[in-house]
């Protein structure tokens, strides 16, 4: 499906999907760790209830925001067209709360694992999603809803 009047794709030119990104940098933290440990914590038992607590939020965060992609009638998958700015949910505080809950469900985990490499891995995480995918993503909804995007995006902080 192609923009009207236009050649291009009617979805935005990410990197790569947001949970392929997340499995990368899960699986090069827990790679790291078995490699080179860096616990967090000299017991593991006081950092479960945080990491199980961080991780199941973040699939909360993350199942709240797809049913209102779902209920707008648009694609909660990022390689399909954009129908509509959606407002209500989880987007009325922010523009992405699906990828925050990735964050959160990535270092929730590492921390279920005792490991220093997850929050040292959790700026350049955000920083390929946000350069592979949210950039690219805000430009195409840019493109595609003008106004009614910048007014949303007046409004609406991009994260939190």
């Amino acid at each position: 499906m192609t923009r009207a009047g236009d050649s291009k794709p009617d979805r935005p030119d990410i990197v790569a999907l947001p949970p392929l990104v997340l499995a990368l940098f899960l699986g090069a933290a827990l790679a790291l760790q078995w490699l080179w440990p860096l616990p967090v914590s000299g017991t593991h038992r006081y950092l479960w209830r945080p990491g199980l607590f961080l991780a199941l939020a973040g699939v909360a965060l993350a199942v709240w925001a797809a049913r209102a992609l779902v209920r707008a009638g648009t694609h909660v998958h990022p390689r399909r067209p954009t129908t509509s700015i959606v407002c209500d949910g989880p987007f009325r505080f922010s523009r992405n709360p699906i990828y925050l809950a990735l964050l959160m469900i990535y270092l929730g985990v590492t921390l279920l694992f005792n490991s220093w490499w997850g929050p040292l891995l959790l700026l350049p995480l955000a920083a390929a999603l946000h350069f592979g995918v949210v950039k690219p993503e805000e430009r195409y909804l840019l493109e595609k809803f003008g106004h009614e995007y910048r007014s949303y995006r007046k409004r609406v902080r991009r994260y939190i």
